[in-house]
């Protein structure tokens, strides 16, 4: 099977997966973004996005309680917080972050001391 061919096969059953669970979601919820409030209708609404609660899109019980609806912004800005969390969790277990090797003001202190003394 060619690269090409199983790219189809998998972009079509993420797209029926998701169409799915939208078009539920779409029918129980307001059409209003969960966190920032903004509302959505006619051609607008494609840019309301199912959010999954627990990040498992696989996790989709028919009363919707892992979903909320999100504007692509809100969405985008909720994913790039689990991504700066696991960064963060990352470092606080012992993973150092980039040292900081300039110090802006190292000499500054000499510099005062040598303006005072002339």
């Amino acid at each position: 099977m060619s690269t090409s061919k199983l790219d189809k096969i998998l972009a079509q059953s993420y797209q029926e997966r998701e169409s799915g669970y939208r078009h539920k979601a779409l029918k129980m919820y307001p059409h209003f973004c969960g966190r920032c409030s903004r509302e959505f209708s006619g051609k607008g609404l494609s840019e309301l996005t199912v959010h999954h609660r627990d990040h498992n899109h696989d996790n989709n019980p028919s009363d919707g309680s892992n979903w909320e609806l999100l504007c692509l912004y809100c969405h985008d800005n909720e994913h790039q917080r689990q991504v700066d969390m696991h960064y963060q969790k990352e470092e606080q277990a012992g993973q150092k972050g980039p040292q900081q090797t300039f110090k802006g003001l190292a000499g500054l202190a000499d510099l005062l001391k040598k303006q005072e003394s002339e």
